[in-house]
């Protein structure tokens, strides 16, 4: 048996691991009372903070950030995403590796 508030938000958690950036869509639509939205609108924010982070401190630095921070970060952000996807696809509330700790929302 499968939890409603899974069921009806599964979409809106799914779709802040395709873009990032519309970590904010389960914020300001119903969703916004659901645990499992906010949780994965949580992993959507953390992954979109780290790559901006990923994309400042690799453009700063010469030559290592252009060859390694960039390339295996944006790849690492990748993984990270799909691990995501996958997660709320199942309707998993699994924290991600690394950066699935960090809780911004509440």
């Amino acid at each position: 048996m499968s939890d409603p508030d899974v069921e009806k938000n599964k979409v809106v958690a799914i779709v802040g691991y395709l873009f990032p950036i519309l970590f904010i869509v389960p914020l300001v639509t119903d969703a916004k009372n659901s645990p499992f939205a906010k949780f994965h609108a949580n992993q959507h924010l953390i992954i979109f903070i780290s790559w901006i982070a990923v994309s400042i401190v690799g453009s700063v630095i010469p030559f290592i950030g252009w060859f390694l921070i960039l390339p295996f970060g944006y790849l690492a952000l990748f993984v990270l995403a799909i691990m995501g996807l996958i997660n709320a696809s199942r309707g998993e509330m699994k924290p991600l590796p690394l950066i699935g700790g960090i809780e911004i929302l509440k």
